[in-house]
């Protein structure tokens, strides 16, 4: 086997496979804006059922449900038979994966589900199949062929079914007019959660580990006052009103021993730069990113309403904090 051929047969699958999903674009259609106003109405839950490699989509397609703001968990149909179905209710809808449409653990649990009055949505790739007859909605997601060179190993159909999962999730989120911040709550964990909750306060250095001085202050004091708390790399600047005037970064200083400033008899003020950029204790770390790349900086303070300082930090505290 040459690499050209492994390459060849990759492009082949994809290619098959994105057939596939195409035709399943083909039959959105008003079976699948019912199963969308089926599932808003619904009271209770969405509880998905499938088995073997149908089962694997079913549960990746609870877990997108639920995270996009639609209550939904998976069911195993074999572990069902055997107690699980006391976790339906009858306010909950069940979508129910099949490829076949005669899977014989989901056709089992019918009867349960249809006296128990839960309406049942079919994903299914035979709609003439017994689970599409007792569905109260069908959506179609039949393939011409799986990837599988002997058209046995769920693939298309299991990636059209994936699909069809993902638009129906997608389509509600719209409907229910789900925000970024309803996304968040669902997703406090990992690179999401920290780009969205974690504010500049959560991360900031108080303001008594950040260098501060006064206007008057000498450049070589400003630098001593750097140098014991080198935490961000800056020094803030305090008018009579200790509000902040001004800082004094590394940068400023390049720039001022270049001019050949005494560093012991130069006030700081006549050196800092004014009315740096600051931002509020409230905005979103994320935010801070982009903004400080932005504007090509290292550092801000956090500052009050009246610019009075109630922290600082750099872009390595947001690295520390997992945000950038």
């Amino acid at each position: 086997m040459t690499d050209h051929r492994f390459e060849e047969f990759g492009r082949a699958v994809i290619a098959l496979e994105a057939k596939a999903v195409a035709q399943v674009q083909q039959r959105i259609d008003s079976n699948f804006s019912g199963a969308c106003r089926r599932i808003l109405a619904c009271s209770g839950r969405v509880v998905v059922v499938g088995m073997g490699k149908s089962g694997h989509i079913g549960g990746k397609i609870a877990s997108t449900l639920a995270s996009t703001g639609t209550p939904a968990f998976f069911v195993h149909p074999g572990e069902a038979s055997h107690g699980d179905l006391g976790m339906i209710t009858p306010k909950d809808l069940v979508l129910a994966l099949s490829n076949s449409g005669e899977t014989p653990e989901v056709l089992t649990i019918l009867p349960v589900i249809k006296r128990m009055g839960v309406q049942l949505i079919a994903i299914v790739g035979n709609t003439d199949s017994s689970l599409a007859r007792q569905a109260d909605i069908c959506l179609n997601i039949g393939v011409d062929q799986e990837a599988c060179p002997m058209n046995l190993a769920p693939t298309s159909s299991t990636t059209a079914a994936l699909a069809m999962g993902d638009a129906l999730a997608v389509a509600l989120l719209k409907s229910r007019g789900f925000t970024e911040q309803d996304f968040v709550r669902s997703h406090p964990g990992g690179a999401i959660g920290r780009r969205l909750l974690v504010y500049v306060s959560d991360i900031m250095h108080e303001v008594d580990s950040v260098p501060l001085v006064d206007e008057q202050a000498s450049v070589h004091k400003a630098l001593s006052a750097m140098t014991s708390k080198a935490i961000v790399g800056m020094t803030g600047v305090l008018d009579a009103e200790q509000r902040l005037s001004g800082i004094f970064t590394d940068g400023d200083l390049r720039r001022a021993l270049n001019e050949s400033v005494d560093v012991y008899r130069c006030p700081i003020q006549d050196v800092m730069t004014r009315d740096p950029i600051t931002v509020s204790a409230d905005t979103l770390a994320a935010e801070l990113v982009a903004l400080m790349r932005t504007k090509s900086i290292n550092g801000v303070f956090v500052v009050d309403e009246d610019n009075r300082v109630l922290g600082a930090l750099n872009m390595h505290d947001l690295y520390r904090a997992g945000v950038v």
